[in-house]
């Protein structure tokens, strides 16, 4: 969340001098996020003035940094007990709220403080946020719109804008506010990054300059935080070399941008492994579903790894009058987790003592809790890209349940895993060649598996042929989803839906043939097709 500014509000208590710099300081150690010499400090100013309403702010803000999140609420309460129709109270609040976690409950807080002080440029910033965080994203972006109204300098409204145009498949539009954002501060790496996701917009020769030079001049040591933002940049660095044809280069800067993010997101693959065997391993011998095998029929889950074209198979799909996309939904992995916790016992241990009758009230859970995102559809694509381990327990839960596994040739899927910066967290495999190659053999393993389990289950779409032959590729989908053909299906890019994943600006294009990036880079790439045995 924002930082909200100023230290004065209409109306408050007058202070003497010394509360006056006392208050002045507090908001100092604010700066230097030092929470003990904060409050000590803010205890003078309260000390004369109990209400004062930015010391009561500050307070909060202090004992958050401390770590004491619901002191801070706590003290936020009754700071609105005094000062109900304080914005920043508000907007203070919502900022706490969200930093515990509680995201749907600042919306109320983010809500009253835009009502109160419509012109507060932070609350509407925060505001877009909590409802993008959320899907809302037309409201967000409106918010972040209104932001901006009060405040057009304001660089994290113009992002915010900027990543909510591309979700609701703006692109130009997006280009346009990041190029804003950069234009006021060439440094901004979060407006790079933006820019970069893009991948359909190109950078001109002015721009790549601005960015070499960037790149150049930003530290290899330092925190987790300047790391992280090195390789933000040199990814989007190096795919602008990459469209000049720069290949050496771009394959440099790629690599070092993959070396930055080994440093922050540790990845154990011969666990992972080991993990996945063992859950194969437990469904050798399928469960019985119950009698209800149409149990999940509203379901169509889509299994892949990264970067294989399954936004662009929940697109096709969403554009069907029956589909709504309801995109990476971690409902499925989560009801796992509950049922591990459940059982004290962690999965896959507990596979073979489920009976017909556990694995339908999973599968009912898993129905009631995603009704919602069928937005009064008959079907909902669920596309969590760890589905395909998983593809054991859909069987069991939702035996109705249709499966979808994207396939694209390995070494273009594994390059494009290794040149995309995934959300901190996520996906940690994908930046070493040895890591993206082991998960690509795990995932080609247990795909076999599954399909010698259920035969005739799982539907298997090559990406390169849906491009080569999209009507008989699409009509085969479709038929084996149980759904009529629509010719909207092969104008999937024309769809009005949002999009969140990586691949969000280039589902918006038309279908094409050629997608290869992999084979420009020539003997480059040989030590992944090692890897890969190719």
């Amino acid at each position: 969340m924002s930082k909200v500014p100023g230290m004065v509000v209409d109306g408050a208590p007058p202070l003497s001098a010394t509360a006056a710099r006392q208050l002045h300081a507090a908001a100092g150690f604010l700066q230097a996020r030092d929470a003990e010499r904060m409050l000590g400090a803010l205890r003078a100013v309260l000390a004369e003035v109990p209400a004062h309403p930015d010391a009561l702010r500050l307070q909060a803000v202090a004992l958050q940094l401390a770590g004491r999140t619901e002191e801070a609420i706590g003290a936020l309460g009754k700071a609105l007990a005094l000062h109900p129709a304080d914005a920043l109270l508000h907007n203070a609040l919502g900022g706490i709220l969200v930093e515990a976690g509680r995201a749907e409950a600042s919306l109320a807080a983010f809500r009253r403080a835009c009502e109160l002080q419509p012109g507060l440029a932070s609350a509407w910033c925060n505001l877009g946020m909590v409802l993008q965080s959320r899907g809302d994203i037309a409201e967000a972006r409106s918010s972040f719109a209104r932001a901006l109204e009060g405040d057009p300098r304001n660089a994290l409204a113009r992002t915010g804008l900027a990543n909510a145009c591309k979700m609701l498949g703006d692109t130009a539009g997006a280009a346009a506010e990041y190029r804003a954002v950069l234009a006021a501060d060439p440094g901004n790496v979060q407006a790079w990054a933006g820019i970069g996701e893009l991948k359909t917009v190109a950078l001109d020769d002015r721009e790549l300059a601005t960015l070499l030079e960037l790149h150049a001049r930003m530290p290899a040591a330092g925190n987790e935080s300047a790391v992280e933002e090195r390789a933000m940049v040199g990814f989007t660095l190096a795919r602008a070399l990459e469209a000049r044809a720069r290949h050496a280069d771009a394959l440099a800067v790629f690599d070092q941008a993959n070396a930055d993010m080994r440093r922050i997101t540790p990845w154990d693959a011969a666990a992972f492994t080991r993990s996945i065997e063992s859950i194969a391993d437990a469904f050798d011998t399928a469960p019985d579903p119950g009698a209800d095998r149409s149990r999940g029929r509203e379901v169509v889950f889509v299994t892949s790894l990264p970067r294989s074209g399954s936004t662009l198979v929940e697109q096709i799909l969403a554009a069907h009058s029956q589909v709504e996309g309801a995109g990476e939904l971690p409902v499925l992995a989560n009801l796992v987790q509950a049922e591990s916790s459940r059982r004290r016992e962690a999965f896959p241990a507990w596979v073979r003592r489920m009976a017909p009758a556990d694995w339908a009230r999973l599968g009912e859970e898993y129905l009631a809790v995603t009704a919602p995102a069928r937005r009064g559809r008959a079907v909902h694509v669920d596309k969590a890209l760890f589905n395909w381990p998983l593809v054991g327990a859909i069987r069991a839960m939702l035996p109705g349940a249709r499966i979808v596994n994207c396939r694209r040739d390995p070494l273009e899927t594994c390059w494009s895993i290794y040149t995309q910066r995934f959300a901190r967290g996520q996906q940690a495999f994908a930046y070493d060649f040895a890591s993206i190659a082991a998960c690509w053999t795990d995932y080609d393993r247990m795909m076999f598996r599954w399909h010698a389990r259920h035969p005739g289950a799982i539907h298997e779409l090559e990406h390169e042929r849906l491009l080569a032959e999209p009507e008989a590729s699409v009509r085969a989908l479709l038929d084996f989803c149980g759904l009529r053909f629509e010719p909207a299906c092969l104008r999937a890019h024309e769809a009005k839906r949002i999009v969140r994943t990586a691949s969000a600006a280039q589902v918006r294009e038309p279908l094409r043939a050629e997608t290869a990036r992999a084979t420009a880079y020539g003997a480059l790439l040989d030590p992944l097709r090692r890897r890969l045995g190719a």
